[in-house]
């Protein structure tokens, strides 16, 4: 994100404190905190916030099945966000630049868990959804991941992918 955000959002964050605390390594207390915020915001709540919660609890999750659970919570609350409510947030954000992520974690979740169908699927949605993606570090990032992710599928390997992101054990 390059600018600061449209409108002040202590749910978000809330959320991306939580975030970098997972990510600098203290993986139980970032979820207990996004699982504590979940609970305020309900199955009912912003869709933005559910979306985003979900997106970044499911790789505090080392097994796929519980991250699955997440990120199908994340896929369905994206298709509930409308781009106004995105740029209420964040003047740089679309929602259509969510989709391309939110498949590829739903397809190395169900490549993990051996489902190669359903993997196939979701790895096809998110490379119909990377054009949309910026010519940038992070557009790169992704495509490359979708790539590695369609490989893996093709060789039905169920292996978490050394630069897949969450806890290490």
């Amino acid at each position: 994100m390059t600018t600061a955000p449209a409108v002040p959002d202590p749910t978000m964050e809330a959320i991306g404190h939580a975030v970098v605390e997972g990510r600098t390594g203290d993986i139980a207390a970032a979820r207990r905190k996004l699982l504590s915020l979940w609970s305020r915001i309900g199955v009912t709540g912003d869709p933005l916030h559910r979306c985003s919660l979900a997106h970044y609890l499911a790789d505090l999750y080392e097994d796929p099945a519980q991250a699955l659970a997440w990120d199908v919570r994340a896929l369905d609350a994206a298709d509930a966000v409308t781009e106004q409510r995105v740029q209420e947030h964040h003047a740089d954000l679309h929602i259509a630049g969510f989709y391309p992520s939110l498949h590829l974690n739903l397809a190395d979740n169900y490549r993990r868990l051996g489902s190669f169908e359903a993997a196939a699927e979701h790895i096809a949605a998110a490379g119909a959804h990377t054009p949309g993606l910026p010519r940038d570090a992070y557009g790169d990032m992704i495509r490359g991941i979708v790539q590695e992710v369609a490989e893996a599928i093709a060789r039905r390997d169920t292996a978490k992918r050394p630069s897949a992101p969450g806890p290490t054990v």
